[in-house]
């Protein structure tokens, strides 16, 4: 056998030896004239490529290079000295091979005993008349090779042929219906020209060919028997013909592995398979769908050729995969069924593909745990969990949404893959909880309902973000306990402080903005406050104005009287009441203008309007049960009313 340097190509014939008889060159013929005419001749044959390196392939120069070549192929050179001999054209004595059509690539060629399945047109070579076409019958031919089961020059001119190669066979009479013919189709002593499409290779001893394209980086499990599976597919014939594909229809095949619901070939090359690879199958007839074929689409006994990339498997026994991906320290507390959580998530199919997230929307998935609001996967999933806690979490579709899917959204048993993290949760029962990270050595006042309070503070989400600081503004900020200016719990937190000391509070949605959140506070929210009091004014009850911390003066009208001139005009009742809340007998409201206060107080007592208080005004004012307020101004002593409340 030879090889040509590129295009690979020699001419020569496929030869048994000379003349199946042994015949040798006539001596009359000279080595030089028998060199050059096989020199001329080989411009003119059938050109086959030969897969060897072992002999250069120009014609031989002399008679002692020709004896040197295996004379087993050359018979058609010395088939031409015959003629040469003869003086004129002789009868076809072997199959002429041209293969017109060669592909690039030939993984595999026909030998002996393989099974083909090939396209032909059948005319003769006397005057190109088409005597049979299996493109006319629209079915492709298909037999074993070598096995005398077609006609011996179409037994040879099959061999080395590559699928999708053209050919063009010349086959002589008695190579092919001899003296007889057949039929009425093919006379007597009739060469014959096969122009041969081969479509399939196959022998009885192929398994299927597993060729890996691609895997991922990881792969943490692999197909097995009873998997149920989840993968796409371009399926072609050996030939390269599409027949079906998963992609055209934008949709998984489905299908549980090595149960009987594919064919064989199939359940064996998807074993094995990682989430995300892909590979090329090639499974033979008898491992497809054999003599039958199926359908219009798969042709009987045909080669199948898949590329596959698996997008899903899992096992029906498959529980919930927990992956801890990040957990904070000191964590105290953990979820329980009944509490209600609020979480961020990313959610993926197996392969990586994206289909839901919380991030998107800029807004927290909120839900109650172990109710049946969610999956069933992600109820048992966000048990045990911390504030702060991130985890992926895989969740298979019978704990998931099953074989129905939701939609266009999730196909069919598909298995779901979270990336969550817990921004907060709480219980229905929970309370505020307030720790103390500074407290002054003095504390002997501390803060309470209806004192004015000045007092710094940061206010975040639980996962830290940054809602509002007192640091944003110029001044800290300024409430009155007790009364509803802020949210319960921050009321609580701030209660019983003292100056300089700070505290951090963790606040309850229904100690704080509740279902409805406000303003930045998300819905349902758990806030984290960080508190410092910077000025403490003690207060008085609600709906006084001033309060006595120690028993009032008796009798009461001559110490108002300042100048003992038997009446008291503003000036001198303004005088007396800050003169005995710089004595620390009484206090005014904190927070409200001192002067408004003591004007509206003067009023009230100044039964006449003439801009004075006498005696009789303020015994006339003290028997009046319908006024109170200036009664309990006066006379009520509020210091065991004081301290009763610090006591709460």
């Amino acid at each position: 056998m030879c090889f040509s340097p590129p295009p690979r190509y020699y001419i020569a014939g496929k030869c048994k030896n000379l003349l199946d008889g042994g015949t040798s060159l006539s001596p009359s013929l000279g080595l030089d004239s028998a060199a050059a005419l096989l020199r001329s001749v080989s411009l003119h044959f059938t050109r086959i490529r030969w897969q060897t390196d072992s002999l250069p392939c120009d014609p031989p120069r002399s008679l002692s290079q020709l004896s040197q070549m295996d004379l087993t192929f050359c018979s058609l050179l010395f088939v031409l000295h015959a003629a040469a001999v003869t003086g004129g054209p002789g009868p076809i004595v072997d199959v002429i091979v041209d293969r017109y059509d060669i592909p690039r690539v030939c993984p595999r060629e026909v030998q002996t005993e393989d099974f083909i399945r090939y396209h032909f047109n059948g005319t003769f070579y006397a005057d190109g008349k088409k005597f049979d076409s299996s493109h006319d019958r629209g079915k492709a031919f298909i037999s074993q090779v070598g096995l005398g089961r077609l006609i011996t020059g179409m037994d040879r001119g099959l061999q080395g042929m590559c699928v999708n190669e053209r050919r063009r066979i010349t086959i002589p009479p008695h190579l092919a219906y001899g003296s007889i013919g057949t039929g009425g189709v093919i006379p007597p002593d009739a060469v014959l020209v096969y122009d041969v499409l081969l479509l399939d290779i196959w022998n009885a001893e192929d398994k299927v060919q597993i060729r890996a394209l691609s895997k991922p980086a990881s792969c943490n499990r692999t197909v097995v028997v009873s998997d149920f599976v989840r993968y796409h597919y371009n399926g072609t014939l050996l030939s390269g013909e599409a027949f079906d594909s998963s992609h055209s229809r934008n949709r998984t095949y489905d299908t549980y592995v090595g149960q009987g619901d594919l064919i064989k070939g199939m359940d064996e090359g998807l074993l094995g398979m990682c989430v995300g690879e892909r590979r090329i199958i090639i499974i033979p007839p008898f491992l497809a769908y054999g003599v039958n074929g199926s359908g219009t689409q798969v042709p009987p006994q045909a080669t199948l050729v898949f590329e596959v990339l698996m997008v899903d498997l899992f096992n029906p026994k498959d529980d919930l995969i927990v992956e801890l991906k990040e957990v904070p320290e000191g964590c105290t507390r953990r979820t329980v069924t009944g509490d209600y959580i609020r979480y961020h998530y990313n959610g993926t199919f197996q392969d990586g593909t994206p289909f839901d997230s919380s991030y998107q929307r800029n807004s927290t998935y909120n839900t109650y745990i172990g109710m049946g609001y969610v999956i069933r996967g992600m109820d048992k999933a966000l048990q045990g969990l911390c504030m702060g806690e991130k985890r992926r979490i895989t969740i298979p579709p019978h704990m998931a949404y099953g074989e129905d899917g939701v939609g266009d959204l999730i196909p069919g048993s598909a298995v779901l893959v979270f990336d969550i993290h817990v921004i907060d949760f709480h219980n229905t029962e929970d309370r505020v909880q307030i720790k103390v990270t500074n407290k002054p050595k003095e504390c002997s006042v501390t803060s309470e309902a209806d004192d004015l309070i000045h007092y710094r503070y940061n206010c975040s989400l639980m996962d830290g973000t940054l809602l509002y600081s007192s640091d944003h503004n110029k001044s800290p900020s300024i409430t009155t306990l007790g009364a509803n200016s802020v949210i319960l719990g921050l009321e609580k937190g701030l209660s019983g402080m003292c100056v300089g000391e700070r505290r951090e509070v963790i606040i309850p949605p229904h100690w704080g903005h509740g279902e409805n959140g406000a303003g930045g506070v998300p819905r349902s929210a758990v806030l984290f406050f960080e508190l410092e009091l910077v000025e403490l004014q003690k207060g008085v009850p609600e709906g006084y104005m001033f309060v006595w911390l120690e028993d009032s003066p008796e009798p009461l009208f001559p110490a108002m009287d300042l100048n003992g001139d038997e009446e008291v005009p503003l000036e001198e009742f303004s005088a007396f009441i800050m003169l005995q809340v710089k004595e620390a007998r009484g206090r005014l409201r904190p927070g409200v203008d001192a002067d408004s206060i003591i004007k509206d107080m003067f009023n009230n007592q100044d039964r006449n309007q003439d801009g004075k208080i006498v005696e009789d005004e303020l015994k006339l004012k003290v028997d009046e049960e319908s006024e109170p307020l200036f009664i309990d101004i006066i006379v009520v002593i509020l210091l065991c009313y004081c301290v009763s409340k610090l006591k709460e």
